[in-house]
Formats: structure tokens, C-alpha cells, sequence
């Protein structure tokens, strides 16, 4: 009889389903570029560098098209007018112009290979919003204009009463959308993941913050940002924002990775036209990188510096056609050329000027503006990678 029980839990062991570990939930959250806006023609151009072609390897499947992750599911606000959700895959990036990809895609082909768990990506992005107002954390208290702001209203002749009330209004709005949303999904994960076993469970495993640009550009919250310690305001209110997380979500030391802005790589290889930016670039990097190295968030709290993942070669080729286009322009001006000659000239001297593969990198490696890093998916792609990285270490 022992022997047929032995046998019988034996079965049993075999008939469990093959990820009987608990559902591993990671949230995705901030901006325009956690959004993503790179277009998936520009996958081609990861393949351009041997450095990167593995990781288009990762992204594409044997058909030739983007791989759909049959352990990832992923639920996103904000990239579309409703929800998102679905088996990861590329699109769900930007839906404007789309289909895109953000950091997410490569975050989730990257997290899988780390564990046999089943994973389930919660992602909240919206563009153009900061952390002192739109993200800003319950516990960093209310935004307090400084007296120059106040002075700036008061000589516009604006009501400042009225100002002051719009921004308590403001306060916080995607913090609480951010947590609204992630709390949705868990009270009912079978919405967005069918084959979710309640009796498996699931695990907070971690958050991946990506966001910076509206604080950094934001002169009048920081009104000393070219000198040294001007975004400390950024690093006092981050961490704010992970104890506050970690509370609304009952979770004390979720791992936290905070994907610090790096538009425009390193400011150490910045050229003349973007010497006036450097600092201000390099302050808000360090401010945003700043709360990793906190005592109480030691080993649980990582950033990385996404300026790592920015890409040269991409940079000098649009360097040299800015340079083309300037040289273009100030030519047509001077000939008094009509628009249609103007374009027609930018295009010969675009020719003459840029070599072959130049010219590839361009056409295949960009899809959007600087600030969103030129819409590639070699960057963004290197980021969520970079990200999942970054968190495994920390789970580890």
C-alpha cells in the first residue's frame, strides 16, 4: 500500500503544471520613453552591429517577425487611449504612428530567461509629466513654488491664488493612476492572464522606473540645475517615491531600478554644440542615480546609466547631416533658393557628404526625435535589457 501512495504522489509531482512557481509581477512606470517610441523598422539596424545582434536574435522568432512571449503577459496604460493587454510582443510601445516598442519588450525576452516562472508586466507611462508634480508621492508633502516662481506670476499679472490651486490639482494624479492600476490588475489577474492558477500565486518582484526629462527641462522648479547639487530636490522626492510605492503596495523591499536619463550619451564625449547642456544633463543624471546609494536602499534600490546604450555611430552620422542640412540651408539663403530647390540641394549635398553606410544607419536606425533617443530600438532595446539585468542582480 505504502509503495502505491509513493507511486501515486509521483504521478501527482509529474501532472503539477510546468510553472507551479508563483507568478512574478514586475511594474514598468514613467514617461514619453517608457512608453517607447522606436518603430519596429528599426529592429534591422540592432543587426548592423555585431555587438548587438544577439539581442535581435532574442527579438525575433524563426518566421522572421517579433517573438510573442508564451510565459509574459503584459498589461499597459497610457501608450493608447484604453488598455493594453496581451502576450508580450513588440507593440506595445507609443501607439501614435505605432507599432513601437519601449523598454518593455527587451525587459520581458530578458526576465524570462531568468527564471521559469510565469511573468506578468504591469506597465503605466504617460508622456510629458514629471515627478514633482504629475508622479509626485504622497509623502513628499505638497509642491511649494520657491520665491521666484511667485515673483515671476505676480509680475505676469497672473492669479496666483488661482496657480496655486491648478497645481494642488495636479499633484500626484499619475502616482495614484500608477497605483490604481497596478491594484487593479492584481485583484484580478485572470483578466489579463487567463491561464493564471490562483492556487500558484503571484510575487511583487520588482519595479523599473523610467522617466526625467520634463524635471530636467523644468527651469522654474529648478532654478540652480547648471550648479552642482540643483536637481538634489529630484533625489529628495525619488526616494520618496520608492517608500511610497513599497508601502501602497505592502511590499518593504521591492527591488527597485531607477533607468536614469542618458539622452545624448555620455557627457563626456559631448561636442561643441552640446557643451551648453552638459552640466545641467550631468546633474539631473546624478541627482536621478543618487537615492541607489542611500543606506536604507542598499542592495535593493539599483540605477543604471542609460547613456551606455546610446549610439555612437547613429550619432555621428546625424551630427554630420545636421551639419549637412546647416550648410544646405545657408546656401539656399544666400541663392534665394525656392523650398523645392532648398530640399533638392539638402539631398545632393546629403549624398556628397555622407558615406554608404552612413546614410544606412540613418535610414534604418532612426524613427524619432533626440529626446525620445532618436526612436531606435537598438537604444530602447539595450535599456529594458539593461534593465531586466540590473533586476535580477538585485533579486539575486
Amino acid at each position: 500500500m505504502r509503495r502505491v501512495f509513493i507511486t501515486f504522489l509521483a504521478l501527482a509531482a509529474l501532472a503539477l503544471p510546468m510553472h507551479a512557481k508563483p507568478l512574478q509581477v514586475f511594474i514598468l512606470a514613467g514617461q514619453s520613453n517608457m512608453q517607447g517610441q522606436a518603430k519596429i523598422s528599426t529592429f534591422e539596424h540592432i543587426g548592423m552591429d555585431p555587438a548587438t545582434k544577439p539581442m535581435l536574435d532574442e527579438m525575433m522568432g524563426p518566421d522572421g517577425k517579433p517573438k510573442v512571449c508564451e510565459r509574459v503577459w503584459i498589461s499597459s496604460i497610457g501608450c493608447a487611449d484604453q488598455e493594453q493587454i496581451g502576450k508580450l510582443t513588440a507593440g506595445y510601445g507609443s501607439s501614435q504612428n505605432g507599432p513601437k516598442i519601449g523598454p518593455e519588450f527587451t525587459f520581458g525576452l530578458y526576465m524570462q530567461r531568468f527564471t521559469d516562472a510565469p511573468i506578468l508586466l504591469i506597465k503605466t507611462s504617460w508622456g510629458g509629466k514629471s515627478l514633482n508634480t504629475d508622479f509626485r508621492p504622497p509623502g513628499a508633502g505638497p509642491y511649494v513654488f520657491n520665491d521666484t516662481q511667485l515673483a515671476n506670476f505676480q509680475k505676469q499679472g497672473k492669479d496666483v491664488e488661482k496657480i496655486k490651486a491648478e497645481k494642488v490639482a495636479a499633484t500626484g494624479v499619475y502616482y495614484r493612476l500608477m497605483i490604481e492600476h497596478v491594484k487593479r490588475v492584481l485583484g484580478d489577474i485572470k483578466r489579463v492572464m487567463p491561464s493564471y492558477d490562483a492556487a500558484q500565486g503571484y510575487e511583487l518582484a520588482g519595479f523599473a522606473w523610467f522617466q526625467g526629462w520634463n524635471d530636467m527641462v523644468d527651469q522654474g522648479t529648478y532654478p540652480q540645475r547648471d550648479k552642482p547639487g540643483g536637481y538634489d530636490a529630484y533625489s529628495t522626492v525619488m526616494a520618496q517615491f520608492i517608500r511610497d510605492v513599497r508601502k501602497d503596495l505592502d511590499k518593504p523591499k521591492l527591488p527597485f531600478v531607477i533607468g536614469v536619463i542618458g539622452v545624448g550619451g555620455p557627457t563626456s564625449e559631448y561636442g561643441p554644440d552640446q557643451q551648453r547642456y552638459k552640466s545641467t544633463h550631468q546633474n539631473m543624471r546624478d541627482a536621478m542615480a543618487a537615492p541607489a546609494a542611500l543606506p536604507e536602499f542598499k542592495g535593493n534600490v539599483a540605477a543604471i546609466r542609460t547613456e551606455q546604450y546610446w549610439d555612437r555611430e547613429l550619432k555621428h552620422a546625424r551630427a554630420k547631416e545636421n551639419e549637412v542640412k546647416e550648410r544646405a540651408k545657408k546656401a539656399a539663403k544666400e541663392q534665394k533658393l525656392k523650398p523645392a530647390e532648398e530640399r533638392a540641394l539638402v539631398e545632393k549635398m546629403r549624398a556628397e557628404s555622407l558615406t554608404e553606410r552612413e546614410r544606412l544607419v540613418l535610414e534604418k536606425g532612426v524613427s524619432n526625435a533626440e529626446f525620445h533617443y532618436l526612436g531606435s530600438a537598438k537604444i530602447l532595446g539595450g535599456i529594458g535589457k539593461g534593465l531586466a539585468e540590473a533586476m535580477q542582480r538585485l533579486r539575486k
